[in-house]
């Protein structure tokens, strides 16, 4: 679940004791002539929970209550990355003598929290790893012992940052305790800046939340960003599937988000374009039909696979959820299966008895089946 910034300033840094600039929410124009007078100078920034703002027009400077008006009323006529802006937030402008980048992330292949910083505030961190990597500091944080003062300020240690250090060290805490208390999956600060005055400030801020962890941080979680979905996309979400609906021609069907994910890198590893993600394990194989349907709906779907294995959950179940959905809905695109596990004998035979398929030995045999129909289908 993602925020937009105003929400992760207020409702993240700012309880964490991370000092950020002064700040005015708006919705109109007439609005933003009224709060300069209590903001000043600033910069008039687009709310919208996506990077690159300011190369999509969605920042500007304002230094008169005209100019706040007028650069509101252009920034809310525009519709960033699919997103329209319907609010914007007047902020201090500030004087910046440094700009530096952190961010507190999860870092899945040491299954540990990672903390990032780097002087090279500003600008997209991919483009300082691809650029100098070595100027971006790393720390990953055992969970027991957690970040503690001599550890950030390890991470900071002979970078330059004169008497910033202190406080550079103290927001890296911060940070990180922040990170553990909102169930974060990332907290980005950039720029994370170094004013004339000495003060160290968070000029912006991502966040985003861990959406399994939505049900205790019910706070927060109120003021998450609307997704951006397509109608396939809104029908799944009403029904409790999560469905993505992607530009590729094979559709997904298969238990569990992991084995869904490994399915259609398999796609992607034998030349293929997945159509979807949606998984229907634990209670969602009841909803094959829905499932079923959302996947075929999908007007660029030319071949299916479906994709079983069984430990705890039985295949045979889940095939019998497809199979009846399959002979209510009869689709004409071909669909081969795989099915592995608990129940697997008695799953291939009621496939083989109820639709006339034989499942293919193997989830590749099955995805190349699948790739080989769709480039028939175009050829033809």
């Amino acid at each position: 679940m993602n925020f937009v910034e105003h929400v992760a300033k207020a409702m993240v840094l700012e309880p964490a004791g991370i000092p950020v600039p002064v700040g005015r929410l708006c919705r109109s124009p007439a609005e933003a002539s009224e709060l300069f007078l209590q903001v000043g100078p600033c910069v008039v920034k687009a709310q919208v929970p996506t990077g690159k703002r300011g190369k999509a027009g969605g920042i500007k400077i304002a230094s008169t209550p005209e100019e706040a008006a007028q650069r509101t009323q252009e920034i809310l006529a525009l519709t960033i990355d699919g997103h329209h802006v319907k609010e914007v937030l007047l902020e201090q402008r500030a004087a910046i003598a440094r700009e530096f980048y952190a961010a507190v992330m999860i870092d899945f292949n040491a299954r540990k929290p990672l903390v990032l910083f780097s002087t090279e505030g500003g600008m997209d961190i991919e483009q300082v790893a691809a650029r100098n990597p070595a100027n971006i500091r790393r720390r990953l944080v055992d969970l027991e012992s957690g970040l503690d003062a001599a550890s950030a300020g390890h991470l900071v240690s002979g970078l330059g940052l004169g008497a910033a250090e202190a406080q550079v060290s103290r927001i890296l805490e911060h940070m990180y305790a922040a990170f553990l208390s909102c169930d974060a999956e990332l907290i980005e600060i950039n720029p994370l800046a170094l004013l004339e005055d000495g003060r160290v400030v968070a000029l912006d801020c991502k966040f985003t939340l861990d959406d399994s962890s939505a049900f205790r941080q019910p706070e927060l979680a109120k003021h998450g960003a609307s997704e951006i979905m397509t109608p396939l996309e809104r029908r799944g979400a009403e029904a409790g599937l999560k469905f993505i609906q992607l530009d590729g021609d094979i559709g997904v069907l298969a238990n569990g988000a992991g084995l869904t994910m490994t399915t259609m890198d398999v796609i992607s590893h034998q030349g293929g374009r997945p159509a979807n993600f949606l998984e229907i394990g634990g209670e969602a194989y009841t909803k094959a039909e829905i499932a079923l349907d959302l996947v075929l709906s999908n007007p660029g779907v030319k071949a299916l696979v479906v994709n079983f294995c069984g430990a705890f959950a039985r295949t045979d179940v889940m095939a019998e959820g497809v199979v009846k959905a399959w002979q209510k809905l009869k689709p004409s695109v071909p669909v081969f299966f795989s099915i592995h596990g608990t129940g697997e004998e008695e799953a291939r035979a009621m496939v083989r008895s109820q639709l006339g398929l034989e499942p293919l030995d193997f989830m590749e045999e099955a995805v190349a089946a699948a790739i080989a129909a769709t480039k028939s289908k175009v050829s033809a």
